[in-house]
């Protein structure tokens, strides 16, 4: 069976190094605690060759869609920011050309220069034939809803590639007000993988359809990850809080998040919220990810070995719908 997972990390540390280190800190890098069994992530992320290959050979994955993990471009101003995206791009270009059955790639971009990063997303895409961009969190504040990135969702729209919203640390306001005055390893999980990362990635959604930004860019494309970041559960919800409140609108909150996002499994391998996700956004919009390498390979094919689907819907969760929307290289058998 031919599984592609998409939400799948690379880092190149000697480009992350460009990064300042008073800017990470700023952007509230810290120091992970370190897993109690097996390697660190974070030892794993450079690896686009035999030792990544073997992890996904053992689990049964064909493919991976890599995106850049750590301090990125969207850190950098002017053409720092820009010098940083390409060589990003360059980098996982020359992956995938080693490997083309085995990897395809979502562009970095350098969010502080909008117009620079349209144009960088254009020659990801035309020229290094990657799949689209991966966006994380927010930039200086700013969601994608910001006036100043339509260009980049007009670049996205025309070139028919869509926009992978991937959750990042909440900024440093949110984090005083939310996440402060709590034990400190607890408190930096609580600000990101145990919820803040996917209740902002929410409303990052929740404020481009509120912006009228899907409405602006009706063909765009947007893909979230860990199971929909808790948006299945509350779209009936939705649908009633809003309704005397969305005359600008178009179309209704979930109608829109229907209409135009994707979700990714990446990371949550538990049936409950998979179940939610497929009776709210249905098997058409739901792909199969791993989050590789801060979730196991072998956490998602167990996920996979548990669930029960006809084939059919095996197929579009395990391949098909990625192959797609991202229109995947698939080898000749």
């Amino acid at each position: 069976m031919r599984v592609v997972t998409i939400e799948e990390h690379y880092s190149v540390p000697e480009l992350a190094r460009r990064v300042d280190q008073d800017t990470i800190t700023r952007r509230g890098y810290g120091p992970r605690t370190p897993p109690k069994s097996g390697p660190s992530p974070l030892s794993l992320l450079p690896d686009l060759g035999d030792a990544r290959l073997k992890a996904m050979d053992e689990a049964g994955v064909t493919m991976q869609v890599l995106s850049n993990s750590g301090p990125g471009p969207e850190l950098l101003s002017g053409q720092a920011g820009i010098d940083m995206a390409r060589a990003l791009n360059d980098h996982v270009a020359a992956a995938i050309a080693r490997h083309p059955d085995r990897f395809d790639g979502f562009a970095a971009l350098p969010l502080q220069s909008p117009d620079a990063a349209a144009a960088e997303l254009k020659r990801a895409a035309k020229d290094l034939h990657l799949v689209g961009a991966m966006v994380n969190g927010t930039t200086d504040g700013r969601f994608l809803d910001h006036p100043s990135y339509d260009g980049i969702l007009t670049v996205a729209t025309e070139l028919d590639v869509p926009i992978y919203i991937h959750p990042h640390i909440p900024p440093q306001a949110v984090r005083k007000a939310y996440f402060s005055e709590l034990p400190p390893g607890a408190a930096r999980v609580l600000e990101t993988a145990g919820w803040g990362w996917h209740s902002e990635t929410a409303v990052h959604v929740l404020r481009m359809v509120i912006a009228g930004t899907f409405d602006r860019h009706p063909k765009l494309k947007v893909i979230i990850g860990h199971m929909g970041e808790m948006l299945p559960m509350m779209l009936a919800r939705a649908e009633k809080v809003f309704a005397a409140d969305i005359d600008h609108l178009k179309r209704t909150v979930p109608r829109t998040i229907l209409d135009q996002v994707w979700i990714t499994t990446s990371g949550i391998f538990d049936e409950p919220s998979f179940l939610v996700a497929l009776l709210t956004f249905g098997i058409d919009r739901i792909m199969f990810s791993i989050d590789y390498p801060f979730s196991a390979n072998a956490l998602g094919r167990e996920f996979l070995d548990r669930i029960s689907l006809a084939p059919a819907d095996m197929a579009k969760l395990t391949h098909g719908n990625a192959d797609a929307l991202l229109k995947l290289k698939v080898a000749a058998k």
